[in-house]
């Protein structure tokens, strides 16, 4: 291999062979045959004059691409796919007379990239549904692992590892929501003609409506959907494109805040991402573990996300019936969108299925900030003593202040419970304080809330998409 050209990351590092063969030239040029094959059949059935042997002809090439004779006839008359049809009839002598016949370019074009889209969308949903069950079974085993919870990144009240796990879940799933949506109304385009009028087709039919009615949806039966859009130009609606676009920038960001929490998490030591054993983790500083993984799918999200802005532009710049300012930019971001997506669910799928949670540091945080949020318990507690309710309030809050300032300032441990035994108002003895210290007294509903979103919820999804699940990741780097 040539090592004097650019070759995208994408393809080299990030995206799995499936994903690349469903955007590879192959999968794009032998649709193309197969919509070809699909129009002769349907015109043939409808009644123009086209033998069995002509498709015959057609079917027996639908494989074996000759690109050396698309390639050379395209420098000739800078058309791809009239240089494609060239090339279909120099393997096919008694059918090229009726190969793309009544058709525009965007007959194979257009109609090829749905289909492209449509199987890249299922690969995205089997990936995704797997990084759900993955992180379905991370949130059961640590649904009782009391945590300390944070907003605004500052220490609150307690919640469970699994709880936490059921937030990116969530999240997750909402996309897969999107998806279904966007893939159960993705249509093809049809045979629509230059300007969407079908009126090569009213010529070859002579001017025969009903039967030209038929023919958007035999093709659309013929290649596996269940109806075209009704009206088009000489394209489909580059609305399209920025619908699926955006499923892709959801899954991103959904991904990104997951790998933003996994980063986080790892410079609190609290969870790691899999380091493997021959992993350098720096090139100067061999003892650090840098969470790699997460940082690449942070990476590819925010790219994938201002991707989603390109269809988004193409489609409010479209003239009329089509303009062609498109072309370049389609083969483009729709490719490295779903290249992109491909690689981050990979990503995703390995570090979930990896994770290494540190159960002793996690309960050495959380004990250390436990005692501030415990106040609230102590203070009723005290009152049920005799002790009044606003008086320990005020005091609660000094020694709070006091204890925050001896950690903060002195660098000593968190020493509030031993100034409230001291504090004649508490009545309570330092055993008595320290028996309020079980963090499962604080992290509320968090248990329940995992088992009951995954059994109401989340199982009866994977039942339903068993047949999909055991996808293992593909990380090429």
């Amino acid at each position: 291999m040539s090592n004097d050209r650019y070759r995208s990351p994408l393809s080299e590092r990030y995206a799995s062979k499936e994903m690349q063969y469903i955007f590879s030239p192959d999968m794009k040029f032998r649709t193309w045959r197969r919509l070809w094959i699909a129009l002769a059949e349907t015109e043939k059935e409808l009644g123009l004059d086209i033998t069995d042997e002509q498709i015959a002809e057609l079917k027996e090439h639908a494989e074996d691409i000759n690109y050396e004779v698309a390639k050379e006839r395209e420098k000739k008359v800078r058309h791809d796919v009239m240089s494609h049809v060239y090339a279909y009839g120099q393997q096919c002598p008694k059918a090229k007379g009726i190969i793309h016949l009544g058709a525009t370019s965007c007959y194979v074009g257009d109609n090829t990239d749905i289909i492209v889209m449509h199987e890249a969308l299922q690969l995205v949903r089997t990936k995704l549904v797997n990084v759900i069950a993955e992180l379905a079974d991370f949130a059961d085993k640590y649904k009782d692992q009391p945590t300390l919870a944070f907003t605004h990144f500052q220490p609150a009240q307690p919640t469970t590892v699994g709880k936490r796990a059921t937030l990116w879940i969530q999240e997750f799933s909402m996309d897969l929501e999107d998806l279904d949506y966007v893939l159960s109304t993705l249509k093809l385009l049809g045979s629509k003609g230059t300007t969407g009028t079908q009126a090569s087709f009213l010529e070859l039919f002579d001017g025969d409506q009903e039967t030209i009615d038929k023919i958007d949806p035999m093709i659309a039966a013929k290649m596996g959907f269940k109806q075209c859009y009704p009206v088009s130009g000489q394209t489909y609606s580059r609305k399209v494109d920025t619908r699926v676009l955006n499923v892709l920038a959801g899954i991103a960001a959904s991904a990104h805040k997951f790998s933003n929490d996994i980063r986080l998490l790892q410079h609190l030591k609290e969870v790691e991402e899999p380091f493997e054993k021959s992993q350098i983790g720096s090139s100067a500083m061999a003892y650090k573990r840098n969470p790699m993984r997460s940082e690449r799918i942070a990476s590819l999200s925010r790219y994938v996300m201002i991707d989603a802005l390109n269809p988004a532009i193409t489609s409010a710049t479209q003239w009329f019936e089509r303009t062609l300012d498109d072309s370049a930019n389609k083969r483009l971001s729709v490719p490295e969108g779903f290249l992109a997506i491909d690689g981050i669910l990979d990503l995703c799928l390995n570090v979930v299925d990896g994770l290494v949670v540190y159960p002793k540091v996690i309960e050495k945080r959380l004990m250390a900030e436990l005692p501030f949020m415990a106040t609230e318990n102590i203070m009723m507690d005290a009152v049920k003593a005799g002790g009044d309710r606003q008086e320990l309030h005020e005091r609660i809050r000094e020694l709070s202040m006091e204890a925050g300032r001896n950690v903060k300032v002195e660098g000593k441990d968190n020493n509030l419970l031993e100034l409230i035994a001291a504090d004649p108002a508490f009545n309570l003895t330092l055993d008595e304080l320290k028996k309020t210290m079980d963090p499962t007294k604080y992290t509320g509903r968090a248990s329940v809330q995992v088992d009951q979103y995954l059994t109401r919820v989340i199982r009866p999804l994977l039942e339903e998409n068993k047949g999909i699940l055991g996808v293992k990741a593909e990380i090429n780097v």
